[in-house]
């Protein structure tokens, strides 16, 4: 009887560590860029796998050197704004968690999108008004009647 419940406890124990590693996540943060790629993929189970460019600017080479980022997505309510983001080429920050283990039913990465969040526009104030380019007369020389040949 003390066997049964042991081993009872257990496999509890274990599910519960199981649970938690494929459930749980290691950190959680957001990233900003553009989409740059975004398809789905899996044989069995489907997921969103997509490229953040972050762009960037390298001190070493004084370049601008563009930052890739892979990330994944499950949640069926992130993908209709994930592939907005794509076809409108805006800049968006990504929220995302970082799991534990990449497990192969959960997707390519261990980085899953939660949340994305549109970033807006600079604009122009709308009372800014731009100095408009001041035309200046072209001064032109005085034609003297008696210089000019018309037997040309």
């Amino acid at each position: 009887m003390k066997l049964r419940v042991f081993l009872i406890i257990l496999l509890l124990v274990v599910l519960g560590v199981f649970y938690y590693l494929t459930a749980g996540y290691y950190s959680k943060g957001e990233r900003a860029g553009t989409i740059s790629k975004l398809s789905e993929r899996g044989y069995v189970f489907k997921t969103f796998e997509g490229v953040l460019n972050e762009g960037g600017y390298s001190g070493e080479t004084g370049t601008l050197t563009p930052r890739y980022w892979d990330f994944s997505c499950k949640l069926d309510s992130v993908t209709p704004k994930l592939q907005q983001a794509l076809k409108t080429g805006e800049r968006v920050t990504l929220k995302f968690r970082e799991k534990f283990f990449r497990f192969p039913w959960n997707g390519d990465t261990k980085y899953f999108i939660v949340d994305v969040e549109f970033l807006d526009q600079p604009q122009l104030p709308t009372n800014l008004s731009l100095p408009q380019p001041q035309q200046q007369p072209v001064p032109t020389a005085p034609v003297d009647s008696a210089k000019t040949d018309s037997t040309l």
